[in-house]
């Protein structure tokens, strides 16, 4: 047997820039935009009875609780832009994920390479009927893509999709491994 390693042409490779994506639900950025106020909400009440011991200070204590609900308005709006510009595209062989707003990530996972899949929602995603799809792949410790945004019968969907190719490229038994 000999081995091997036939160079490929980098432009005949299928361009990652014309694979088809599908936005997320748009009920992912008033979630986003629910999920963000709340954790700014904390902040800000954090701030604002921040207990100040000092007398000459305690002039100036419902600035920081300012700046803080400011910040907080800051980010609920772009977390809302961010989450509208979300796509994913599932593709023969790879599941492709699209996020960002002032720094864009692509993220493509190899379904070669998928071994477990999860889905998974917290409550404030369930009241707007959104699933997080989780894909775990050979080697990894952790989830290495979560899909954000899906309603419950899509993120069923792929997911079903998934664990079919999962099925169908299990290696059959042999000699020994045969029980």
């Amino acid at each position: 047997m000999t081995f091997t390693n036939v160079s490929l042409d980098p432009q005949n490779l299928p361009a990652l820039a014309e694979a088809p994506l599908e936005p997320v639900s748009p009920r992912l950025a008033p979630c986003q935009a629910v999920l963000r106020s709340l954790h700014w909400l904390l902040l800000t009440a954090l701030a604002a009875f921040m207990p100040l011991m000092i007398a000459e200070i305690a002039a100036w204590q419902p600035w920081p609780a300012v700046g803080v609900g400011l910040l907080g308005v800051i980010s609920v709006v772009l977390g809302w832009l961010e989450a509208r510009r979300r796509t994913y595209g599932l593709r023969q062989h790879d599941l492709i994920y699209r996020r960002g707003l002032l720094v864009k990530s692509t993220q493509v996972l190899p379904l070669a390479r998928l071994q477990h899949i999860e889905t998974s929602s917290n409550p404030v995603e369930r009241a707007f009927g959104l699933v997080r799809l989780v894909c775990f792949t050979a080697g990894g410790r952790g989830a290495d893509m979560v899909l954000e945004g899906l309603t419950a019968d899509r993120a069923a969907a792929i997911r079903q999709h998934l664990l079919a190719r999962l099925e169908r490229a299990e290696p059959e038994p042999t000699g020994a491994d045969a029980p």
